[in-house]
């Protein structure tokens, strides 16, 4: 479900669109302003909420911990159109893949020199395949998309909707499609391509309290049947 203001938003960053950010971050602040120690024991929607209100209230101290969400493949619907757009109101072919994703956010420790990962709720991701920017979701000239999120739902939901190149989805697609269970893809959003949508960071747009994303990074991690039968052999092998 879209956040009611996907179709009326601008990549103008004006007055009205400031106050209503931050009257979303003041229903997020409580859980936001909690330790970071205190994430094991917090859920994936309160997880999901202090993720959100660090990003636009305490960046420069958050990027310390280097945020990267991992969204982790799940389901994967390809949907083609041809004909009269309701979004451009122009007539052509339209292709765009939605993929159900369970989230994760890793945060890295540079003083104990470890990462651990929190979940922090499922949710979807909508991507455009196009080689130029689409309309729909509008977005700034190098932005690649943005994630919302809805607490109403239940378990707790993100939504990206941004776009991809048909070069690229031509070489994900067949990792999604495979028919090994061995074989995992997972969406990497990491923190030097997250920025939130507010006033002085013009160069991203989306709905109030959203977060802008400048690059999607796909990874793809398989483990063949041989492999895993040679590494079960040499383990009966060892004394």
């Amino acid at each position: 479900m879209r956040n009611e203001y996907t179709q009326r938003f601008s990549s103008d960053l004006d007055e009205t669109h400031e106050k209503l950010r931050k009257d979303v971050m003041r229903t997020i602040e409580a859980h936001g302003m909690r330790s970071i120690t205190d994430l094991p024991e917090m859920t994936a929607a309160e997880c999901a909420k202090w993720f959100f209100w660090n990003m636009h209230e305490n960046l420069e101290q958050f990027r310390q911990y280097e945020p990267t969400l991992i969204g982790q493949v799940m389901c994967t619907t390809l949907t083609l159109t041809d004909g009269l757009s309701m979004a451009t109101e122009k007539v052509g072919a339209e292709k765009r893949v939605a993929l159900t994703c369970r989230w994760h956010l890793r945060l890295a420790y540079a003083s104990y020199q470890n990462e651990e990962a929190f979940p922090i709720g499922d949710g979807s991701v909508t991507l455009s395949i196009a080689d130029e920017v689409p309309t729909q979701p509008p977005l700034q000239k190098n932005q690649k998309g943005y994630i919302d999120s809805d607490n109403s739902l239940y378990p707790n939901q993100l939504f990206m909707y941004g776009w991809v190149k048909e070069s690229i989805w031509n070489e994900v697609k067949p990792h999604l499609y495979t028919p090994t269970p061995n074989c995992q893809t997972d969406l990497m959003l990491r923190d030097n391509c997250l920025f939130p949508v507010k006033s002085g960071f013009g160069f991203v747009a989306g709905p109030p309290g959203s977060i802008g994303i400048t690059n999607l990074e796909f990874t793809v991690a398989s483990h063949s049947v041989d492999r895993r039968m040679n590494r079960r052999i040499e383990t009966l092998r060892k004394p």
